[in-house]
């Protein structure tokens, strides 16, 4: 299907027009395209043609618009770094509209870096190329990872000049989304203490994104909450499986419906630290790797918080709440076996687990190679022996417990083995990669994000031509520092 063909359904446009505020976006000069997913075109029913892609490129730079779009800035607010941040909102991005594709599933198109905003504060409302490349190679790397995420359609660059640490060139990210609300929504509208709008957002967001709650035993809102909670913790689990930190946990880049939202200076992590911060404006350690379950914790109580006036019941809110740290040790637990390759739970699992990741901790193993080697574990090998190969000397004793575990475990060698490569990605999404594709990127050459797309849209398979993405990264590439405008 061509781009003239969608069916839009824009039903954020018709909610109170306090919930946003209408514009175009601001053109950028002699716009190209960058790169453009046929994966996530997919989800539109968009075909990768000619036409598509230079379509893409008018719409993407605000020289065109997407018939039948109706482009809005959203107003919210939320929590930064602990603290209140009363009004926020669409500074540097715009909601084009929304989307129904064949098989009646909505989307969200929302275009970032489309310039200046009622929100921008003392913002340019632009994006820069490498936060625009980075963002879309994450959030598709995410996605055939298996983690809930936003998606990333197309990156379009320009002349335009944008004034950040030096001048770098105006450019723009294409995302998807079944959803563009945040927890900051809701935050927004409790302390104005607009009640009524806020049970209009509370009410829009149920019919739209958690319609199969409707009818079930207890309240709308309470039924609501409780699956944000659920599908926070469980976000979060897999965040922390599979070695991802996202750097800027605020509660405005929280999406309510549980997928990765808002990339910034996020980090796939080389060396296993808990410590690992990969914003480098994070002086606190705030949002560090071993935070984020934390976090993730107190951003749904400032959502609780937020719903309170919603509840007959406040201690409802409490009662749900207090279901994150088991949804989410379960779901971390879990995971974690299965990257162990290890089928049923027994009880010194969970020891068995622990103590490798304090393992991984103290020796600063890589943390993505250590489980692609050890997916090739083979059950009789001494531990002593195939320490060196998984990363370092002092995980012999460990393995030669994790030997004696698997012959227990209800899968011969060469299922188990099987199992783990499907869970094991061999190729991530590493800092360094990132930055090599920016940089060719920033002097015309996008071949480099084709090849890594090439990867990280199959991580867990072999890809002959493209061995040195898996390798373990120079040290200079453990060291890159990233901040929120990257």
């Amino acid at each position: 299907m061509n781009l003239d063909g969608q069916h839009f359904n824009n039903t954020y446009s018709r909610l109170p027009d306090y919930f946003y505020t209408r514009l175009d976006p601001t053109p950028l000069e002699n716009p190209k395209l960058v790169a453009f997913s046929p994966s996530a075109g997919q989800l539109l029913d968009l075909e990768d043609t000619r036409e598509t892609r230079e379509k893409l490129t008018q719409i993407g730079s605000g020289n065109g618009a997407w018939p039948g779009s109706e482009p809005l800035a959203m107003v919210y607010s939320g929590h930064q770094f602990g603290v209140y941040n009363p009004q926020l909102g669409d500074g540097r991005g715009l909601l084009l509209g929304e989307l129904v594709n064949t098989r009646g599933e909505k989307w969200d198109l929302h275009l970032k870096g489309a310039g200046q905003t009622p929100y921008s504060r003392f913002g340019d409302g632009r994006a820069v190329l490498r936060s625009c490349i980075r963002e879309y190679l994450a959030s598709e790397a995410l996605h055939h990872l298996g983690i809930a995420t936003t998606r990333a359609l197309c990156v379009v660059t320009s002349d335009t000049p944008v004034y950040r640490e030096t001048t770098e060139a105006g450019s723009t990210l294409l995302r998807l989304a079944k959803s563009h609300i945040r927890f900051g929504h809701f935050e927004y509208f409790f302390y104005n203490k607009r009640y009524e709008a806020l049970k209009a957002l509370a009410d829009y967001t149920i019919e739209h994104h958690f319609h199969h709650l409707k009818g079930v035993a207890g309240s709308d809102y309470q039924r609501f909450y409780a699956e944000v909670v659920h599908r926070t913790a469980t976000l979060i689990a897999r965040w922390q499986a599979a070695g991802f930190a996202h750097g800027v946990m605020n509660t405005d880049n929280m999406s309510i419906i549980g997928d990765t939202f808002d990339y910034g200076p996020y980090g796939f992590m080389d060396d296993f630290n808990w410590q690992y911060i990969c914003n480098h404006s994070d002086h606190s350690g705030r949002y560090a790797f071993s935070q984020q379950p934390d976090i993730g914790y107190w951003n749904c109580g400032r959502l609780g918080q937020a719903l309170v006036p919603l509840f007959d019941d406040v201690a409802l809110i409490q009662k749900a709440l207090d279901q994150y740290p088991q949804i989410y040790t379960t779901t971390y637990t879990r995971l974690l076996l299965d990257k162990l390759g290890l089928l049923v739970e027994q009880e010194k699992d969970a020891e068995l687990v622990r103590d490798l990741l304090q393992l991984l901790h103290d020796s600063r193993c890589d943390y993505t190679l250590f489980f692609r080697t050890l997916s090739n574990f083979p059950a009789k090998q001494p531990g002593k022996q195939l320490a060196p190969f998984v990363g370092h000397p002092s995980l012999a004793p460990w393995l030669d417990r994790y030997r004696e575990r698997l012959k227990t475990n209800p899968l011969d060698e060469q299922s188990r083995q099987k199992r783990m490569k499907q869970v094991n990605p061999k190729y991530i999404l590493r800092n360094y990669l990132a930055q090599q594709a920016i940089e060719k990127a920033e002097q015309g050459d996008y071949q480099e994000i084709e090849n890594l797309m090439s990867v990280l849209t199959s991580p867990c398979d072999e890809h002959p031509d493209f061995e040195h993405f898996a390798e373990k990264p120079p040290e200079w590439g453990k060291k890159l520092e990233i901040s929120c405008s990257s």
